[in-house]
């Protein structure tokens, strides 16, 4: 009956979401209120039925119902509870429910919070929310039914793919999903401003909270799949530019300009076209990793092997949702006023400059991501596009970009005084330069472009520090009135600094153990040791153990460093016997100089196994920085001003303005 409860959910929001998305369009072109006003209950209405669903799905995965063919392909009576649970979400059926949810999570959300909206543009943008629902809805329903039965119902399943029995893993797809259908809000926003002709500085305050909670969730889910990958796949590395990791890294990058853009035009009335067109780029890029994802054209641990006729229904609805955006686009955005003007050298500039590298630096990742699968897909042949390529095109366009970065908060809206703002981070200059001398000196054998990256790193931590000296005029005034002036500062400004100072942490520690990473492979029998980085390990032996479902292989590994015993590391292989695959498990000990990461092998001949071990310098920096970027964005998503909705002043002269002027 949970089965039949949850399907009959899922059909019951499919025609929720299309009176959701008919009613209120009707209603806010015949300007009748009662019609629009049925965006919000609808909207509600859909999240309630889909959450039903999803609830109905995760009690026939914990209690192991393997009368439903989904539970039955992807779990297991001896599976652990989070991996039940997170098993819901570990398969390509389950995984689009919980992509509806979330989807139908933020229009309830604006449904709620979003009272302050004019009515006929609340209707407008919860219409366009519910017509994508639609779309994916029926595709659940057509191609992906997570409720189909079995008869008769085996005594068990056959078990979650090993990789993804992990806990980052088992809340790495929420965050991403919550990211990628975090951005539809932006395109909706979008697309109700097109339709209705207007947009103004009120639309940028109502749609960042929005982008901004999105490109959280976002970061957060790239950061835990690039943990996940280090520590569990025992290749020693943390991104590989896998063309599915540049899929939610693309939308991360047009997010990241959207934020810029909206921010310019809330504060100047500039950048409207632009900001729009962003907004429409960036769900376009969420929906292409969707299919990526989906269509079977890509091989990866990250994707779902699935009937590629699923794939063609995504890549319809990808048609549908982005060339139509586009073509209306191509009508409406002239209508649009162009807004206020600035000069060059001022904050706007400095948010244009940004906007733009980071616009092409995602359009070289999309070409490097698709030209060898579109080569294939027109002449068959395949070529292979890695990370040489990225480092090249990427790489180039970022440097710019990240000593620019802390020059835009210190100048002025409208027309700023460049020069001002150098003299205000010289004392950032000099200590990066400082930094960048030091390391130089302690690696006078290469690489030599490395203290370069370090030295940027310490510039945009420092700049974010000047940042916040600059706003309570630090050495200018009194300590008293400096620390009432930072006890005042917005919320914002601080997130703003923060999210900098995450980006100057990834930095340092992107190019540390990219530069100075080592590695050594051994053959080592029990009592064999090898030597890296100044550290010992002593292989002990290697025995057997037995997990909850799974037997594994444990080497026990005895670390000194300079003869005085540092930890024990326990790194391990493990087969799981259900799902006839196996995983390895690294030993990892952290210290301030960076990890030191062991990978036990196979077993070789004379008793011997092959051992891999890594030393990372500073690579926890990587994913401390993404944390830091993160809660640098909660931060400012708490600040009042940037609240869901508008101030009344604003709506009442958005309602005033006919559409289509």
């Amino acid at each position: 009956m949970i089965a039949e409860t949850g399907h009959y959910a899922l059909i019951l929001a499919l025609g929720v979401a299309i009176v959701q998305t008919v009613l209120p369009l009707i209603g806010a072109r015949l300007r009748d209120p009662q019609l629009a006003a049925v965006a919000a209950p609808a909207a509600q209405m859909q999240f309630i039925l889909i959450a039903i669903a999803f609830i109905a799905l995760t009690i026939a995965y914990v209690t192991s119902d393997f009368s439903i063919l989904n539970v039955w392909q992807n779990s297991h009576s001896a599976k652990p509870l989070l991996y039940k649970i997170s098993g819901v979400w570990g398969n390509h059926e389950g995984s689009m429910v919980l992509w509806v949810l979330i989807l139908a999570l933020f229009g309830a959300a604006v449904a709620t919070f979003g009272t302050n909206l004019p009515r006929q543009l609340q209707a407008n943008v919860l219409a366009v929310q519910g017509s994508i629902a639609v779309a994916f809805l029926l595709f659940i329903v057509i191609t992906s039914n997570p409720f189909v039965r079995l008869d008769p119902a085996p005594f068990d399943g056959q078990g979650l793919n090993p990789v993804l029995q992990d806990p980052a893993l088992a809340f790495h797809p929420p965050f991403l999903y919550a990211g990628y259908v975090g951005f539809s809000m932006a395109f909706s926003f979008a697309v109700a401003a097109l339709i209705d002709g207007h947009i103004d500085a009120a639309w940028a305050r109502w749609v960042r909270p929005w982008t901004l909670a999105a490109w959280m969730c976002l970061t957060l889910g790239i950061a835990m799949g690039s943990w996940w990958a280090y520590y569990e796949l025992g290749w020693g590395g943390f991104w590989f530019w896998d063309p599915v990791e540049n899929a939610s890294f693309m939308p991360w990058l047009a997010g990241t300009a959207l934020l810029h853009s909206a921010l310019v035009m809330e504060k100047r009335d500039a950048l409207k076209v632009w900001t729009i067109l962003l907004a429409i780029i960036t769900f376009s890029l969420s929906l292409m990793g969707t299919f990526l994802v989906r269509s079977g054209v890509l091989t990866s641990v990250h994707a779902f092997a699935v009937d590629p006729a699923r794939g063609v229904f995504i890549l319809a609805i990808m048609g549908v949702f982005i060339g139509g955006a586009f073509v209306l686009f191509a009508w409406r955005a002239p209508l649009l006023s162009q807004g206020g003007l600035f000069a060059p050298i001022s904050r706007e500039g400095a948010l244009v400059f940004n906007n733009l590298l980071l616009a092409v630096a995602c359009a070289a990742v999309f070409v490097g991501t698709l030209y060898p699968l579109a080569l294939e897909a027109i002449t068959g042949e395949k070529i292979s596009v890695g990370a040489p390529f990225f480092n090249l095109t990427f790489v180039p366009l970022i440097v710019p970009l990240l000593i620019a970065v802390p020059f835009g908060p210190l100048l002025a809206w409208k027309r700023g005084d460049l020069l001002a703002a150098a003299q205000r981070l010289m004392v950032a200059a000099i200590v990066a330069l400082t930094v960048m001398i030091l390391v130089l000196a302690f690696n006078q054998k290469g690489p030599w472009l490395a203290p370069l990256g370090i030295g940027l790193g310490i510039w945009l931590l420092m700049g974010a520090a000047t940042d916040l000296a600059s706003r309570v005029k630090l050495f200018d005034v009194s300590g008293s009135e400096a620390l009432r002036r930072l006890r005042n500062l917005p919320r914002a400004a601080f997130g703003g600094a923060m999210a900098h100072a995450g980006v100057g942490l990834m930095v340092i520690g992107l190019v540390a153990t990219t530069a100075w990473r080592s590695e050594r492979i051994e053959a080592l029998a029990p009592g064999g040791s090898v030597d890296i980085a100044g550290y010992r390990l002593v292989l002990q032996g290697v025995a057997p153990r037995q997990g909850p479902n799974y037997q594994e292989r444990v080497g026990t590994f005895a670390v000194t460093r300079g003869g005085n015993p540092v930890t024990e590391l326990t790194p391990s292989k493990r087969a799981f016997i259900v799902e006839k695959n196996s995983t390895t498990e690294a030993g990892i000990h952290n210290s301030w100089r960076g990890d030191l990461y062991v990978v036990l092998g196979d077993e070789l001949k004379d008793g011997a196994y092959s051992v891999r071990v890594f030393f990372n310098p500073m690579v926890r920096l990587i994913w401390i920085g993404a944390l830091v970027m993160f809660f640098g964005g909660a931060v400012s998503l708490s600040d009042r001003r940037l609240r869901v909705g508008a101030p009344k002043r604003a709506q009442a002269k958005a309602a005033a303005v006919p559409a289509g002027k």
